[in-house]
Parts: C-alpha cells; sequence; structure tokens
C-alpha cells in the first residue's frame, strides 16, 4: 500500500468511528447474510463482539503506517482464528461484507479510489491473519504427529 491509499483508508475510517456499533450491526447482518453457516462461529454478546471488530479494525487502520508492528499482531491474530473455527474461504466473505459495509457506510464518500484503498487494506490484512492461520495448522499437525 502507498501512503495516499493509507491516509484514504485512516481518513475514512475516521467518518465511520462515530457511528462503530452501527457500522458493526450492518457488517455481521451483511455477513451472516452472504454465508449464514458464519452465524455459529460468533457466540456470545454480539455487542461485545461488534465492539472487539471496530477496535481491532480501528488499531489495524492506525496501524497500517507502522507495518514492522502491525504485522506480527495480525498474524496472531489470524493464528487465534483457527480455533474459533475460521477457514481459509471465510477470509473473502468477510472482505466482501466489510466493502459492502463501507459502502453503505460512507456513501457518496466511497468513491473508487477509496474502494481501491480500502481492498488493498483488506488483502494485506488477511494475507497476514492466513499466513498466521497456516502457520497455526501447521504446529498443530506437528504436535500431533509427535
Amino acid at each position: 500500500m502507498n501512503s495516499a491509499e493509507i491516509n484514504l483508508v485512516q481518513v475514512t475510517f475516521d467518518v465511520v468511528r462515530p457511528n462503530a456499533l452501527s457500522v458493526a450491526e450492518i457488517f455481521y447482518k451483511r455477513l451472516f447474510t452472504l454465508d449464514p453457516s458464519l452465524r455459529p462461529l460468533f457466540k456470545g454478546d454480539m455487542v461485545h463482539q461488534s465492539r472487539m471488530l471496530m477496535a481491532m479494525l480501528g488499531a489495524a487502520v492506525n496501524g497500517l503506517t507502522n507495518l514492522e508492528a502491525l504485522v506480527p499482531v495480525v498474524r496472531q491474530l489470524g493464528a487465534r482464528h483457527v480455533n474459533y473455527g475460521v477457514q481459509d474461504e471465510h477470509y473473502a466473505t468477510v472482505g466482501s461484507a466489510l466493502i459492502g459495509t463501507l459502502d453503505e457506510g460512507l456513501g457518496e464518500k466511497f468513491t473508487p479510489a477509496v474502494r481501491e484503498a480500502w481492498t488493498a487494506a483488506y488483502g494485506l490484512l488477511s494475507s497476514v491473519m492466513l499466513l498466521g492461520a497456516i502457520e497455526a495448522r501447521s504446529a498443530k499437525e506437528a504436535a500431533n504427529i509427535q
């Protein structure tokens, strides 16, 4: 990602941040519409889950300017998601739900350039999470062999 894309992601996230809980509600509604089989992966209070989602997304967005610090955290997040039952193919669905949510939440501010910037940001973050997931699954398999 270049600095202009990072700036677009950060500026537009600041637009949706004040409405974090309603944005998260839209995201989860969209996610479960795209793939209802994901609903059972989310146990417990969805308001709490929504807060965690927006906090993590905010931290990731802010961290785009310091990838050296962000990447290990995101990789660990991907590893933890293995334990929640997240599969590799779920990342594409989450990306679609995120982009659709931003489109709805930003309205006219969701320009083609903003879409491209968010797509690049999600692509970066999800690829690092997938790396963490692969490492976690490999470690589990290695432990089961021994």
